[in-house]
Formats: structure tokens, C-alpha cells, sequence
């Protein structure tokens, strides 16, 4: 299905700094491939030379050969190889330009000149599989981003390609629609569509996929089945490697767990060394008082209701983590803080002030927010004028500050690059070094992870923890749960716009009913937990 031959490219302006170097990669129909490697490591990159965006529209000096379907990219455009592959970029929004949902999943459909009954047929089938009726009539501008995404891959889903390339196609999405979406790859899969899946979070995707290959700065440096792969040393690659691999991987297993209860089945009586067990999360810095409050807050748009009479205070030095299903109103909720939107009823408190008649540009002096889609805030030409942008427009510029922010985030390399040609994990660091330039009293990131490699989501975690000490508030909109176990020392759980829970992260994931109310599920760390609590009770007895 694919066939790649010594593939070196750089992108224009960059010719001595080859993003992919030597690669050579064949893919065969009815394959399942998991891609990974760190931030930067070639994945987007390589991605788009299956389907002739490089070299056809990424402008740059490539070498080698890549073939699809026995077609050479270089002389098959991007039209040619519609039909074969279907690419779901990271940043969905780069895909969606109709006006509803169900002109978006028709309009590839229409370009293939399907007749229109077949094109209503494979609409509707698509949106069912990854559950998107109730949207079709929405305007794609007005979904949250883990709903955009789904949006796209039913839009690929129903193209049947023959190679489908989904670039971290879960990083918006909550664990629902990430079991729903796996459900209908697998089904296609069986059909005999080859899948190049891309993914950070590699505990959703290990046990569906059937080879593992790792990139490191533009190279295939691992490539075999997952359980084989995971047996090497990895450390050097920037992975986010599951809990129970790590786990395994420290003891020497020679069978690799997957999961939870593969884990415990090959442990038997083995016991697992207290320093690798998952502690319950600690609250390191004592909550000051309250910096925010939503006092029976309700928002509506255009007679939908998104949030129902939200009742919350944030504390001074807190971490909280928003937490909830995908169109939950977690990021309307936050934009409340900073005066984008305004409650329909009730009132929003910021260090005291009422937000209804506050100016936003008066309110981002104490509120600073990263956006889920970092292009919807980038206006300068290079990263450097970026990051200080907003703080040199509210008068606290501190270029030593910056410069330290920049080293935190690994920007340095990047400073006089324009922001919207970086990567989108890339651009996710750029917008959170924006948004602490002013030093704002409560700082928001709004999926913060996403993209995200190991490397950077242990730096961003030791950033975290060195902020609150310094009496920072944080709030993570997240669905991360895993990054948010070990961060945040309140959750608040949001399902439909209303909160059914909110507590310490493990208090928050022992109310079964209110998680499944908001369709989440535990992370591996509490699941492990119980799992063990359970066995030695059993034991005793």
C-alpha cells in the first residue's frame, strides 16, 4: 500500500536541518501501524508525504521515493491520491470550512463525483459510527475541538480510503468517543484499510495496533510488534509510555502487560516495588482564598444551554482540573474567567471584581489563557515577538522572564521563526509562554498536553509545581486525566454543563456514577490501585 525509499526532506529556508533523514517504511494493506516519537521527531512530517502535501504543498528539498498504491508521489498530485489516502491533520480546524457538519462529511464525497443517494448513505453511516447525528446540522465553528475532530475522521471515514493517516487524532478527545473512534478503525481495518495512527497517549492505541514504529529526530529507530518494541530501552525517545509498561519494563517482564489486568495476571504473587506503585496525589502547596468565584452561573447560545447554575470557587496557589466529556462547556466555563463570554445568569468574580461589566483587556491582566487552538491567539511574525506581545501591551514586560520562559518551554531554537509554521505541539509551548508573560494572577491552559511528548509533559508538570509554590493559581482543561491526576489537587467534573462532582482527584474517580456520567473512566494509576487494594484484601482473607 506504501512504499518509501531513502526519504530525506527539509522544509524551505531549513535545508540543513532535514526534518526526516533516510527513511525507509513499507505499509501493506490491511496493516495497523502506530506511529510515535517526541515532539519534533518527523511523525506530522512524514505523515504528509503520503499524500503528496510534501512535496506539492509544503514547500522544501526532498530526496528518495515514496510511493502509494504504486504511484510516485512526485508525479501524482494530491488530487490523483485522494482516493487512496485519507489524512486527519492534528489541528482539525485546518480541515473545516462548511457551514454544517453535514455538508462537511459530504464535501469529499462530492469531489469523487458519488451519485447522491450513495453520498446521503455513507454521510449518515459515518456520523453514526463515530456518533455525531445530533450535530450534523451545527456549524463546525461553533463545536467544541474534540467534536471538530470527530467531525474529520467521520468526514475520512466515509471516503472508504484504501491508506487511512490519522495524525494524534485522540488528543481532543475524551475516553468515550476514543473507545468509539478505535471501535470503527477496527472495523475498517478488518476490511482491509491499511492505518497509520500517530499518537502520544499510547495506552489507548497499543493493544489495537499490530506494529510499532518510533521515530527520533527524523529517523526510524524502532519497528516491530508493540510488545517486542516495548521490551527495548526507550528512554532516549521522549515516549509517554503507559504506567504498566513502565512497570514491566522495570522488573524485567519478559511478556509485556498492556493493560491494568494483563499487568496483575503476569504479576501473580510477584509483589511490585512500593517506589513503582502509583501514590495517591498530594497536595503540595496549602490553597490561599478565593481568586475566582462563579456564583449560580448559566450560559446560553442561541437558546442551547451550556452551562446550568455553576456554583465554584478557586483558591489562591490551586491547581484545578476542568475534567468532562467532550462538549461538556469545560472551555466555555474558563471563558468566563477572562470576559470572552459573559453569564446569561448569575455572576463571575475575579479577585473580587464582577466580569459582566469588566473590559477583557482589563481582565487579562490577572487572567492569562492558552487556547486549546494556539493559532486562534498568534498576530506577530516571530515567535520571540509572540510571547511577549501581551506583555508588553499590559506594561509588564520583563525580557529576563521571557528569556527564562523560552529555556522552560525549549523555544529557544525557534525564536525567530513565524509561530504559524511550527508544529502544533511546537505552537502549544509558544501559547504558554504567552500567556505567563504578564505573570497573570490565575493562569488557564485549555488542553495543555495535547500533542504533547513525555519530555515536555515532565517539563510542564515541574513548571506547574514551581508556579503554585510561588502562590500561582492553575487551571487545566483537560482530558488528560492521567496528567491531571498527578498535577491537580481539585477536580471539578463537568457533564452537559452541570458539575456532578468535585473533589480530590481519586474522591472524583471513586463516584463511578457521577464519572459515567460524564462518560469518563479512571486512569491506569487508580486502576491499579484497586486492583491492588482489592487482591490484598482478598489475600487476608
Amino acid at each position: 500500500m506504501l512504499a518509501i525509499r531513502h526519504l530525506t526532506f527539509a522544509y524551505a529556508g531549513a535545508e540543513s536541518r532535514p526534518v526526516l533523514a533516510d527513511i525507509s517504511l513499507d505499509i501493506a494493506p490491511g496493516e495497523y501501524v502506530l506511529l510515535c516519537g517526541a515532539g519534533g521527531s518527523g511523525k506530522s512530517t512524514l505523515c504528509r508525504t503520503f499524500n503528496g502535501l510534501i512535496p506539492y504543498f509544503h514547500e522544501g528539498t526532498m530526496q528518495g521515493e515514496v510511493q502509494v498504491a504504486g504511484r510516485d508521489t512526485r508525479t501524482h498530485s494530491v488530487g490523483d491520491l485522494f482516493a487512496y489516502v485519507g489524512l486527519v491533520f492534528q489541528n482539525p480546524a485546518a480541515q473545516l470550512f462548511n457551514s454544517t457538519v453535514e455538508r462537511e462529511l459530504a464535501f469529499g464525497l462530492e469531489s469523487l463525483g458519488l451519485p447522491r443517494a450513495e453520498i446521503r448513505r455513507r454521510v449518515a453511516e459515518s456520523a453514526e459510527l463515530v456518533g455525531i447525528t445530533d450535530l450534523l446540522s451545527r456549524p463546525p465553528g461553533q463545536l467544541s475541538g474534540g467534536e471538530q475532530h470527530l467531525v474529520i475522521i467521520a468526514g475520512m471515514l466515509a471516503l472508504h480510503p484504501r491508506l487511512l493517516v490519522l495524525d494524534e487524532p485522540f488528543a481532543n478527545l475524551d475516553p468515550a468517543n476514543v473507545r468509539r473512534i478505535l471501535t470503527a478503525l477496527r472495523a475498517i481495518n478488518q476490511r482491509g484499510t491499511a492505518i497509520v495512527l500517530t499518537e502520544h497517549r499510547l495506552h489507548y492505541a497499543l493493544a489495537e495496533v499490530n506494529r510499532l514504529v518510533v521515530l527520533h529526530q527524523g529517523r526510524i529507530v524502532q519497528d516491530g510488534p508493540p510488545r517486542a518494541v516495548l521490551r527495548e530501552d526507550l528512554t532516549a525517545y521522549g515516549l509517554n509510555l503507559p504506567l504498566v509498561v513502565r512497570i514491566a519494563q522495570h522488573l524485567g517482564l519478559p511478556e509485556i502487560p498492556l493493560t491494568v489486568d494483563e499487568l496483575m495476571t503476569t504479576l501473580g504473587e510477584a509483589a511490585i516495588p512500593p517506589e513503582l506503585l502509583p501514590q495517591r496525589p498530594d497536595v503540595a502547596v496549602k490553597p490561599g482564598a478565593p481568586v475566582a468565584q462563579f456564583e449560580q452561573v448559566s450560559f446560553a447560545v442561541g437558546g442551547r444551554n451550556i452551562l446550568r447554575d455553576i456554583n465554584l470557587d478557586v483558591y489562591a496557589g490551586e491547581c484545578l482540573a476542568i475534567v468532562g466529556a467532550n462538549g461538556a462547556g469545560k472551555t466555555s466555563l474558563i471563558r468566563h474567567l477572562n470576559g470572552l463570554h459573559r453569564p446569561t445568569q448569575g455572576r463571575v468574580l475575579v479577585l473580587g471584581q464582577a466580569t459582566r461589566r469588566a473590559r477583557v483587556s482589563q481582565l487579562a491582566r490577572q487572567v492569562g489563557l492558552a487556547f486549546q487552538n494556539a493559532n486562534d491567539q498568534f498576530f506577530k511574525f516571530q515567535v520571540w515577538d509572540e510571547i511577549g506581545a501581551g506583555a508588553r501591551a499590559l506594561g509588564r514586560y520583563d525580557e529576563a522572564w521571557l528569556h527564562e520562559l523560552a529555556a522552560l518551554f525549549r523555544l529557544e531554537p525557534l525564536l525567530t521563526r513565524p509561530p504559524y509554521r511550527l508544529s502544533e505541539g511546537e505552537k502549544k509551548r509558544v501559547a504558554f509562554a504567552a500567556a505567563l508573560a504578564a505573570r497573570p494572577d490565575i493562569l488557564i491552559l485549555d488542553e495543555p498536553t495535547a500533542g504533547q511528548d513525555g519530555h515536555f509533559r515532565r517539563t510542564l508538570g515541574d513548571l506547574l509545581h514551581q508556579l503554585r509554590l510561588r502562590g500561582q493559581t492553575i487551571l487545566l482543561v483537560t482530558h488528560d486525566l492521567d496528567f491531571a491526576e498527578q498535577h491537580a489537587s481539585r477536580w471539578l467534573l463537568l457533564a452537559a454543563g452541570e458539575v456532578p462532582a468535585t473533589g480530590h482527584p481519586w474522591e472524583v474517580m471513586a463516584d463511578s456514577a457521577a464519572l459515567a456520567r460524564a462518560h469518563l473512566e479512571p486512569t491506569q494509576a487508580f486502576h491499579l490501585h484497586a486492583a491492588l487494594s482489592a487482591y490484598a484484601a482478598q489475600h487476608e482473607v
